[in-house]
């Protein structure tokens, strides 16, 4: 779950730095710019001609040398078989001969040649303040394009968006070290995080972590060519503002702002480098979070147009485009209207982006990531376990230890919730019948649609075409998919609707599940009634996968197909068919299959809200953070012997003291309080094989 809160920030203008180059971000260039831009552009274009000629050299040399150890020359080299030889047209051994004694002549001087013109472009481009081979190659086919990039292992620039129909995006092997820096923001002399005074010898040290922090992100920044910001010296981080968002439980989310000095600097209608959206990584969360394949995921969305565009990417993190938007409030999604919009926007990115064989194949990823857990989380609980059965807990020093006073995490022993676990997934397996009918059904999901990953993007202009009631539902933009992958639509909306139970703003609980706030049945109704008609327009052709661009809302009965309908083009033809039983009976049918297709993915939405609560009480148990265990090596019982370092995954906003400390493991309780609940509502477990202090304390939702 990553939670974020954007807040706008504003301005833009920028100044070139002392040694870097002014990047292209307008059309109004200065004179000296558009001089960097014509030598980088010479530079690529003689590297390019430099390369060739090399290539062509070692060429000549192979073939002179195969010549050599052939007693002839090979029978017509340069012709084509069977092809006689023109009048006047030089034999082909004439042909070999000539180009022999040429190259023979013009090799030492050419070799002279080359390696001059190699340091000719190397002291341009460190005149230039350039790193690599710039890249610019109008007009050149993608097959030579793509042999150019080869042979100069040129590093992707932020500046170029596409290499080949695909989505580039530089990265570099930096890593960005925060868990020294201050909470959000530099902080105010002598305050602390919680406002409380603190010695001037920490404010210092504080502030020296916090500056060395913002000239990483520089140096960073700098490294992967994010345009723009080479005009900003390196070593001025004291120049730039960052500013740590709140909320975020798995990411530290910042935004970084250019110099202000920049900012106000107009003066040629230049303007400044924009403002990022900077992610750092928790550390060891690769055990929750498939790095490689949440990357792989976004440049699918970026050929889509959705999301965040991602700008570089380095080991612990990643710097993406920066919206000037708010983040959605647990308030939001219980407005009618944004509830509908949320809904459309869903449905646009089921349907927008298609599934690969393979996924559909590995079936629902809320089970595979319930099996990749397993193993992990199998050992914190049951070592947790063992500790409360054992008493003598120690005293509760903050969210760490607030477990004891619980007892156990699951409500039962980890054996039993998985027996439970195991039980649901039979219950699935009989209820679909087979995988086929549920591969068939799968969908692209993002799986983790809680209000903070939820942005407005608030125009700049009234005249925007978002501002028009037909785009309005557009200007919400979902972010960080993470977890986004193949599931069930039903387990998308459960997802969504068991988030409108948490706030996790909240002071005294923000772990707490509120089940009061789950969305009534006709709030659920209005939801899925608005996913079912909506019907998603799309750009290309090839950009729908799974519907035509005007397709009908419906689907067949259990399943996530659609079939042809309402909007087909004899419904604009003048000459077309009246239906059978007139109009008015044709739209009372329509009508019966809405809410036919409505019902079903109610239905859906209950089957799959105990798995989805299953895979969070995982997650929360993963993530928490358990004194004396040993994260990965060795059995429980030989932690407490080695003085092992806390366990699980330890976000960097989550180390002691740390002013946004979220409690895991109560999550996880409360989660699954919600599965027991589940699982009695629908026959998996009965109430009587409950530990009775148990029974009083579980979820139940009633529809």
């Amino acid at each position: 779950m990553g939670q974020t809160s954007l807040e706008a920030l504003s301005g833009q203008v920028s100044n070139p730095s002392p040694r870097q180059g002014p990047e292209d971000s307008g059309s109004s260039q200065p004179h000296h710019h558009r001089l960097d831009h014509m030598g980088e552009r010479l530079i690529s274009q003689v590297a390019e001609w430099l390369e060739h000629e090399r290539t062509k050299k070692q060429q000549r040399k192979t073939r002179r040398v195969y010549s050599h150890k052939r007693k002839s020359p090979p029978a017509e080299p340069e012709r084509e078989r069977g092809r006689p030889e023109e009048p006047g047209e030089p034999s082909a051994v004439e042909q070999l001969t000539r180009h022999h004694r040429r190259y023979s002549i013009d090799s030492q001087s050419s070799d002279v040649s080359l390696d001059r013109l190699q340091r000719i472009i190397d002291d341009s481009m460190n005149a230039l303040g350039l790193n690599s081979i710039p890249h610019y190659r109008p007009g050149m086919g993608r097959k030579s394009h793509k042999k150019r990039a080869h042979h100069l292992h040129r590093t992707a620039s932020s500046d170029t968006e596409y290499h080949d129909g695909d989505v580039r995006v530089p990265s570099c092997d930096a890593v960005l070290d925060n868990s020294k820096t201050m909470s959000y923001s530099g902080g105010k002399s002598g305050e602390g995080a919680d406002g409380t005074s603190v010695s001037s010898r920490k404010v210092d040290k504080e502030r020296e972590d916090w500056i060395k922090f913002k000239n990483d992100v520089l140096r960073i920044a700098h490294t992967l060519r994010i345009k723009g910001w080479r005009r900003v010296p390196l070593d001025t981080g004291d120049t730039i503002d960052i500013e740590r968002l709140s909320g975020a439980l798995t990411n530290a989310v910042y935004v970084v702002t250019p110099p202000q000095e920049l900012l106000n600097n107009t003066e040629g209608g230049k303007k400044a480098p924009a403002k990022l959206l900077l992610r750092v990584y928790g550390p060891q969360v690769e055990n929750i979070i498939d790095r490689d394949n949440e990357l792989n995921v976004l440049k699918r969305l970026s050929r889509k147009k959705i999301g965040p565009r991602m700008l570089g990417t380095f080991e612990n993190g990643r710097f993406e485009q920066f919206f000037n938007a708010i983040t959605l409030t647990p308030a939001h999604l219980r407005e009618p209207e944004t509830s509908k919009q949320i809904a459309k926007r869903m449905r646009e990115l089921h349907d927008g982006i298609e599934l690969l064989e393979e996924e559909k194949d590995g079936g629902p990823a809320v089970f595979k990531n319930w099996d990749h857990w397993l193993d992990n989380t199998a050992k914190v609980v049951t070592y947790l376990d063992r500790k409360g059965r054992s008493g003598g807990l120690g005293p509760i020093r903050g969210p760490a230890d607030a477990w004891k006073e619980r007892g156990l995490i699951c409500g039962v022993e980890w054996a039993k919730f998985e027996q439970a676990l195991d039980k649901y997934r039979k219950y699935l397996d009989d209820y679909y019948a087979g995988h086929k009918n549920l591969r068939d059904q799968l969908v692209f999901a993002h799986n983790d649609t809680q209000y903070g990953n939820i942005l407005r993007i608030r125009p700049d202009d009234e005249k925007s075409p978002l501002m028009s009631p037909q785009n309005e539902h557009k200007q919400l933009i979902v972010i960080d998919f993470e977890y986004a992958a193949a599931n069930m639509r039903g387990h998308e909306f459960a997802n969504h609707f068991t988030e409108w139970t948490y706030n996790y703003h909240n002071v005294t609980a923000p772990y707490a599940c509120n089940t009061s706030r789950y969305p009534t049945l006709e709030e659920q109704r209005r939801f899925i009634k608005a996913y079912v008609e909506h019907r998603p327009q799309f750009p290309h052709a090839g950009s729908t996968p799974n519907l035509t661009p005007h397709d009908t809302p419906l689907g067949t009965p259990g399943l996530g197909a659609t079939t042809p309908g309402s909007s087909s083009i004899v419904d604009f033809m003048l000459d077309a068919r009246i239906p059978p039983g007139g109009y008015k009976d044709d739209e009372k049918r329509r009508e019966e299959q809405v809410e036919q297709r409505i019902k079903e993915l109610l239905e859906e939405t209950r089957l799959w809200r105990t798995a989805n609560s299953a895979q969070w009480v995982a997650w929360g148990i993963m993530q928490a953070k358990v004194p004396g265990l040993e994260q990965k090596d060795g059995p429980p019982e030989d932690a407490e012997a080695k003085g092992s370092q806390p366990a699980a995954i330890v976000s960097p906003e989550e180390q002691p003291g740390g002013a946004d400390e979220f409690d895991y493991l109560a999550y996880a309780h409360e989660r699954a309080l919600l599965f027991w609940g589940d699982c009695v509502k629908m026959g998996v477990v009965k109430m009587e094989e409950l530990p009775e202090e148990l029974r009083g304390k579980i979820k139940l939702i009633e529809y």
